[in-house]
């Protein structure tokens, strides 16, 4: 794989709207040379008979069944409540606003 040139990071960054020094180019050349020679390493490596895996152990659903089960009703769920109105807890208005 050829090396990234310096005048290909220029149009990069231009390209990017960034403003890079001439130091700054050539530091960045030099790295993303690396990463580009680590990515094609890494593409070597890959075999066709390993399949691609998200997590290295396999994970299994922990959700419990969903399934109907008795609940309050709306009077005993507002029993405990300070104000209830229309079947549905009553608090005091924060915003002003009016009904």
């Amino acid at each position: 794989m050829s090396a990234i040139t310096r005048d290909e990071v220029a149009h990069l960054a231009r390209l990017s709207r960034l403003a890079l020094g001439d130091d700054e180019l050539d530091h960045l050349a030099a790295q993303l040379d690396q990463i580009i020679s680590a990515v094609a390493r890494v593409q070597e490596v890959a075999a066709e008979d390993i399949p691609p895996t998200s997590h290295a152990l396999p994970l299994t659903n922990v959700y419990r069944s969903d399934e109907n089960r008795p609940s309050l009703t709306p009077e005993q769920a507002l029993s405990g409540a300070p104000a209830a109105e229309d079947q549905r807890f009553r608090v005091p208005r924060i915003l002003g606003e009016e009904a």
